[in-house]
């Protein structure tokens, strides 16, 4: 008995320090860029305002390559805004732009929807190739003359671009082609014989980052499909501050009224289901940290939601220890069987089932249609099963 009564207060003491080492991380975060801080959570483009786009494909039937091809260049010009950025097909030919902490649409427009910003030109500032004529550009290795392995670029270019190329480099031999992108050049290969094959590779690079990082350049010069926007708006941020403000005092109030109701109801039990409900809590918000996750309006929704929902095995359990005692049993065989009860019973995989089949179908369903699937709605589902099994694993400890 007196070892168990050990026991349980070094586990009490080890899971206080933990509660107090996590909600230090979450409020302040470790080092001086504050890691782990609630603060430094990524914001969605409805909390932190900026700028969302829709495009659509003027082409018909636009191929899958040619969609995945051109989300993709449009995303590495997103980026040079915010890191945030976020692009995403949605159906067969429209693609969307959300970019937070932007506030001027025209400038947004002008630069991204824009078809054509790499060229290939000689010294004398002549255009021999555009974006268009560069087929695919991906980073590869080779054997110099000596037998090295180097790092290359390899280039394949479209039946006009090879034409324009093979004249080009056969007049130019020994001469500098400069490869530029948005007016800046990002390469200056030397011509070393002509290139009439349609394909071309520039060597020099120092590493294969350096050699991906051209091909990069490269590859997101030009679209590869004629876009026209149907659809523009910007997201004011004041907006967003208000809906945090809001929705953080909405589950301050939530996760107090909460606490309260199951220290009032089941006492002591009641104080075990508070400190895992704040420790839940704190491990939520250093992981939305921790993984870069961006936290939008729907996923405060869900995060509050699951406030409530986090606390339902610890009702259900506490309910059949109760029954058990009133049955007679002792009080640790009621914890036991109650437990055992609530867990298999009530709070396990068939309770949770019709959640977890729905979310998996509304995946299936976005995924079919090309559309980005909606990460407050995951998160009430999946973390209700699975704060239900961590709260009652951390009570059978305590």
């Amino acid at each position: 008995m007196k070892m168990n009564k050990r026991n349980a207060r070094i586990t009490l003491v080890v899971m206080a320090a933990l509660l107090i080492f996590l909600a230090y991380v979450s409020a302040i975060g470790i080092g001086p860029t504050g890691t782990g801080a609630a603060k430094n959570i990524i914001l969605g483009l409805d909390l932190s305002g900026g700028v969302s786009v829709t495009y659509q494909v003027v082409d018909e039937d636009p191929t899958a390559e040619e969609m995945s091809d051109t989300v993709y260049k449009l995303q590495q010009r997103a980026d040079t805004y915010s890191t945030e950025a976020n692009v995403y097909q949605e159906g067969s030919n429209r693609i969307s732009i959300e970019i937070p902490g932007v506030s001027d649409v025209n400038a947004v427009l002008e630069e991204l929807g824009q078809p054509g910003s790499l060229e290939f030109q000689l010294e004398d500032g002549t255009v021999v190739l555009t974006g268009s004529d560069i087929q695919t550009a991906s980073a590869a290795t080779q054997k110099d003359d000596l037998g090295n392995l180097e790092y290359v670029v390899r280039l394949e270019l479209t039946s006009s671009g090879a034409d324009a190329f093979a004249t080009a480099t056969s007049e130019n031999v020994g001469n500098y082609i400069y490869i530029v992108y948005n007016d800046e050049i990002i390469s200056s290969p030397v011509v070393n014989e002509a290139i009439t094959g349609g394909t071309a590779y520039i060597s020099g690079m120092s590493s294969a980052s350096e050699a991906q990082s051209l091909a990069s350049s490269i590859r997101i010069g030009a679209l590869s499909l004629e876009l026209e926007e149907i659809s523009s708006k910007v997201v004011g941020a004041q907006l967003g501050q208000n809906a945090i403000k809001t929705s953080l005092t909405a589950g301050a109030i939530g996760i107090v009224i909460v606490m309260i109701f199951m220290i009032l109801v089941y006492a002591l039990p009641g104080i075990v289901a508070a400190f895992c409900l704040l420790l839940y809590t704190c491990m939520t918000l250093i992981c939305l940290n921790a993984f870069d996750l961006t936290l939008t309006l729907p996923g405060i929704a869900g995060i509050i939601l699951t406030i409530g929902m986090a606390v339902d095995a610890n009702v259900i359990i506490y309910a059949r220890i109760r029954e058990e005692i009133s049955a007679g049993k002792s009080v640790k065989g009621a914890i036991q069987t109650g437990y055992k009860k609530g867990i298999q019973r009530d709070s396990g995989w068939q309770r949770h089932d019709p959640d977890c089949r729905l979310c998996a179908e509304h995946a299936w369903y976005r995924q079919r249609e090309g559309l980005r699937t909606d990460a407050g709605a995951w998160y009430c589902a999946f973390h209700d099963y699975g704060s239900d099994h961590f709260q009652a694993d951390h009570e059978r400890a305590l």
